[in-house]
């Protein structure tokens, strides 16, 4: 534990939903929901206005849509969010070169590591012009939490949303944690809680009290020793700038689920391929393939092969895949599948089995690979191993024109996508910078619209080459001696 609170972490508040109120001035202090708009899809991220109905992440969107049916539904645009986040975290790098990012969103940083305060008046100082830097360069605002440990800085930005600076003093850590929940702790999850529960413990004032012996019995000696540690406010674990990731995987849910075989082996390929290009754009290969299917039942099936040696071959990874399909039962029916690669390496060595049996396939005049796009676009009869059950017009125009996603009109520039059907899309021209804009409506098919990137937030945001240190000092009206700082 460290004697000044030099370790921060920022967490974006509500970060999708807030980057599209940004975008788009029309949802401005509206309620904002985003994630999946399918029958089976899921809450990425609810604005505060649309969480006061109730509504929050990983929610079923059926759900979220009967606690607030008058919300903006979109679907997630990346794109923008990693443009931001890439803004961000460059803005935490110039902070230190110990900056450990969680997600696109949240990151944690080693002050002290960065030479950027060493005390709690210059972290202070920190958290506040960071907050001004990211809504100066993005139009968003974060969330950031100051103490000794990775814990209680996370803990405190929690307690800081939204847009709030929160420092928890060194040597105050027993008295905050005693009566909070022991979900608040990390490695806490329901199953452990109600454990605990039934076990007399519901407050971190409780397991400190129960003693490590106690909790060890009740919980394995690595998870209770660990736990008791945490609950006592000890938490040593370093910020780590380099999180090497273990997996890459893909997954889809259906909005039906799937009974026609040949139609899961495409979906199957087809994963294959997006799995194989985030490989690729992550600069891995790996040894190993899983297969993840999820039946009608909602019982989960995971099946894997271990290859000769890494691979990023798009072949290689279908067809290992494919055979490990033909292991598993879909009778019923399939509303998930994914397809991952783990045991990760930075080097790609052929795999000779493949080898060998491209090597038939040549032989014996067929192709050397099957391209990619035939499982996207369903080339091919039906019967196939690329067929795929074709798109109705709806399903093509609901995929091209997605709710939320940016759009150019040759006479009416700049938009985003309020919604489609019945051969019609309807959308609203504004951007970033501009008032409210005008709804109209065109058909689907209409040549004067088509797809656009997204614009950014700040069209001309302020030059931070030499952030921290050229930044004037804090206008944010001082903390209280409490730690907290309003926003």
């Amino acid at each position: 534990m460290r004697a000044a609170p030099t370790i921060l972490h920022l967490d974006m508040d509500a970060f999708y939903a807030s980057a599209e109120q940004a975008s788009k001035p029309s949802l401005r202090g509206k309620p904002v929901v985003v994630g999946g708009l399918g029958p089976r899809g899921v809450v990425a991220t609810a604005s505060y206005e649309a969480r006061r109905f109730g509504v929050h992440s990983a929610m079923p969107m059926a759900q979220a849509r009967r606690l607030a049916p008058n919300a903006a539904y979109l679907v997630p645009r990346f794109q923008l969010y990693r443009t931001v986040s890439e803004q961000v975290m460059e803005l935490l790098a110039r902070l230190s070169p110990l900056v450990e990012p969680l997600s696109l969103d949240e990151a944690f940083v080693d002050l002290e590591a960065g030479g950027t305060a060493d005390d709690t008046a210059s972290a202070l100082e920190i958290g506040a012009r960071l907050r001004e830097a990211i809504r100066a360069v993005t139009g968003l605002t974060g969330s950031v939490g100051l103490a000794g440990s990775k814990m209680l800085a996370k803990i405190a930005s929690e307690e800081a949303k939204p847009d709030g600076l929160r420092l928890i003093a060194p040597g105050t850590e027993r008295a905050l944690l005693a009566p909070k929940p022991v979900r608040i702790l990390p490695g806490v999850g329901p199953a452990t809680a109600d454990h605990l529960r039934r076990a007399g413990m519901t407050t971190v004032d409780d397991l400190a009290e129960a003693g490590e012996d106690e909790l060890v019995r009740l919980l394995g000696k690595a998870h209770g020793g660990a736990l008791h540690r945490m609950a006592l406010g000890h938490d040593d674990r370093p910020v780590v700038a380099e999180r090497d990731a273990k997996s890459v995987s893909v997954e889809d849910t259906f909005d039906a689920d799937l009974h026609d075989r040949v139609r899961i082996r495409s979906e199957v390929e087809r994963l294959a391929d997006r799995c194989v290009q985030r490989l690729r754009g992550a600069g891995r290969s790996g040894r190993t393939v899983v297969l993840k299917v999820r039946r009608y039942d909602f019982s989960t099936l995971t099946r894997s092969e271990t290859l000769r040696g890494p691979t990023d071959d798009p072949t290689v990874v279908r067809e290992a895949a494919a055979r490990l399909l033909e292991a598993v039962d879909t009778t019923g029916g399939v509303r998930l599948l994914g397809v991952g690669v783990t045991g990760l390496a930075d080097y790609t060595q052929e795999d000779l089995f493949a080898q060998a049996a491209a090597g038939e396939r040549a032989v014996a005049g067929g192709p050397l690979e099957e391209p990619p796009a035939a499982a996207e676009d369903g080339a091919g009869e039906r019967g196939e191993p690329g067929a795929k059950a074709p798109e109705t017009v709806e399903e093509r125009a609901a995929r091209r024109w997605s709710a939320g996603h940016d759009v150019e009109h040759t006479e009416y520039g700049h938009g985003w996508v309020q919604g489609s059907g019945v051969g019609r899309v309807t959308v609203r021209f504004e951007e970033p910078e501009s008032p409210p804009g005008r709804v109209r409506t065109f058909r689907t098919d209409d040549p004067e619209l088509g797809p656009a990137e997204p614009l950014p937030l700040v069209r001309n945001p302020p030059d931070y080459s030499s952030w921290p240190a050229s930044l004037p000092k804090s206008r944010s009206g001082g903390t209280s001696p409490g730690g907290e700082s309003s926003p």
